[in-house]
């Protein structure tokens, strides 16, 4: 039986399964033979051991992972975790208990909170696993190592394991666990693995299948026929073909210019996104710079920091995000407030509104550096709902001394209203994301209404075609940014929406290269026009992939 779940990346490949050991078991609950200082020690020890570990394995990685294992290694040095470790072992009990308890409180409560927050309980599991470990004197669980190329499948992966796998003997990743946003999602993405995240049956795979790797489709291939593995593998020759083809600028087959440019995180990224042919950057997230301080980074700072990422793009767009806190990224100094549900809170443009001298900080350190580099810089503002947030951003950011300034389009009232949104701002970008989880009433966050988070569905669709057409008539541009620009025939539909650019991760720009290469404006508008016309997501692209075989030039 096929496994179906989120596919991370746009490509397919054969292998072996080799599933990761089990964790540890739970320890007994046993009272310590030893002294509570001693346990206490023995604990602190083990601690200090893991955050190290972690810390040095984030240096290695670099990118996106190394703020990972440092948020893992955080965890691990944790002020109240440390109390309620100290406060169980008083109690005479092991200090293998007592982390193991003291963790798992953690866990549920970050359970309870729902979303983002509780798919980090995975990476507290794993902080306790090598913690726990540590104290027995065992090494952690780790990646198997076959001594052939393999598909690795696991409950879910560590971010940890996940950062540092090696790329010539992990063919890919299945999990049972995790969704669109868990580390392991996040890093495969970075690390261009192919993956299947929240195949809930992955657990039934056994050593030694062989099986297909889907990532595109979704799917996994169990016990594949000889049909199967040929489709694949010419699949895989093409996609080689397309990586190693020569890096033009994306364009449709009729000579359109639609330009493809990255999302990055931080600077890190930069120079793969250059060398795999990005044009440019489309969506710059700037909360590296505040997730890990106590208080805002200053003027200062914030300008060295930007003055890196647009030095090298220079004489190229640059589109930067302000600070998009709120929701599943709280800051002490800024929102840190609990709400009952944070997604529809005190979130992006609202939480910089409520605090402007933070707002005012990031867009004068941001004309700061444009005027020491040669990058053509845009600026917008997240969560836009109105068109009133739409006229105080822009003027805003006018003042500051920024010349182009606009908004995403991630709130379906701003979709609605795109023609006055766009009236105000230089530009708009569909955060294709946060769009369909508001469309379709499902946290993203969420792996248990994962299978809503699909930008296909048309009610998105004609969300997306709406702005277009509002671009299209008052002549201001309308890019999207969300993943659903990494989809290589969803990105001709959203072309013939009148999206007029692509921001995505740098993997995936060759294979929506080569896929708008292939068609026309006018097929890409006609297969919007199917699209739009389908009852659901599946009906969308299923109906989509059969009228691309007759408008393709190819």
């Amino acid at each position: 039986m096929d496994l179906h779940g989120i596919g991370i990346g746009q490509g397919v490949v054969v292998g072996r399964v080799v599933r990761m050991s089990d964790p540890l078991p739970d320890p007994a609950d046993l009272p310590s033979e030893l002294t509570a200082d001693e346990e206490i020690a023995r604990a602190a020890a083990s601690l200090r051991f893991v955050a190290t570990n972690l810390t040095e394995r984030g240096a290695h990685a670099g990118g996106a992972a190394r703020d990972v294992l440092e948020a893992q290694a955080l965890m691990a040095e944790d002020p109240a975790l440390i109390d309620d470790i100290a406060v169980r072992l008083a109690r005479g009990t092991t200090a293998e208990r007592a982390v193991f308890e003291a963790f798992g409180a953690f866990r549920d409560m970050l359970t309870g909170l729902g979303g983002y927050m509780a798919e980090r309980a995975v990476d507290l599991d794993d902080v306790s696993q090598r913690v726990r470990a540590h104290l027995a004197g065992q090494a952690p669980s780790e990646v198997p190592d076959p001594g052939h190329p393999f598909i690795l499948v696991a409950r879910d992966l560590a971010p940890a394991d996940t950062a540092l796998l090696n790329l010539d003997v992990v063919l890919g990743l299945i999990t049972s666990g995790g969704g669109p946003t868990s580390h392991t999602a996040i890093l495969a993405r970075e690390k261009s693995i192919l993956a299947i995240v929240g195949a809930a049956q992955a657990t039934d795979l056994v050593d030694g299948d062989e099986v297909i790797l889907d990532a595109a489709r979704g799917v996994v291939v169990t016990d594949p026929t000889d049909a199967q593995k040929a489709e694949a593998t010419t699949r895989i020759a093409e996609r080689l073909a397309r990586r190693d083809a020569p890096l033009t600028p994306g364009m449709l087959a009729d000579g359109t210019a639609i330009p493809l440019l990255a999302n990055l995180a931080n600077a890190d990224g930069a120079a793969n996104a250059v060398a795999l042919g990005a044009e440019g950057v489309g969506l710059f997230r700037t909360e590296f710079l505040f997730l890990d301080s106590a208080t805002a980074p200053s003027v200062e700072v914030q300008q060295q920091k930007y003055e890196l990422m647009l030095r090298e793009f220079a004489g190229k767009k640059v589109v930067v995000r302000a600070l998009d806190a709120g929701a599943d990224k709280p800051l002490a100094f800024l929102n840190d407030a609990v709400e009952e549900n944070p997604a529809l809170g005190l979130r992006g443009l609202r939480s910089l509104r409520a605090s402007e001298g933070i707002l005012r900080d990031q867009l004068t350190a941001l004309a700061q550096a444009d005027a020491a580099t040669d990058a053509d810089l845009w600026v917008m503002a997240p969560m836009v709902a109105t068109v009133e947030e739409t006229a105080y951003f822009v003027a805003l950011a006018h003042e500051l001394g920024l010349t182009t300034a606009g908004v995403m389009i991630e709130i379906p009232s701003a979709a609605l209203l795109a023609d006055r949104v766009l009236a105000q701002a230089d530009f708009a970008s569909i955060g294709t994301n946060d769009l369909t989880q508001y469309t379709l009433a499902a946290d993203r966050m969420l792996g248990s209404v994962a299978a809503y988070q699909d930008p296909w569905h048309p009610a998105v669709l004609s969300l997306i075609r709406q702005v277009g057409s509002a671009g299209a008539a008052l002549g201001k541009p309308v890019g999207v940014c969300g993943e659903a620009a990494a989809d290589p025939m969803l990105a001709v539909v959203l072309v013939g929406l009148g999206v007029t650019s692509l921001s995505m991760s740098a993997s995936a720009l060759a294979d929506v290269r080569a896929s708008l290469a292939g068609y026309t404006l006018d097929a890409a508008r006609s297969l919007a026009e199917v699209a739009l016309d389908a009852v659901g997501a599946p009906e969308a692209r299923a109906a989509v992939a059969e009228a691309a075989a007759r408008l393709s030039v190819h």
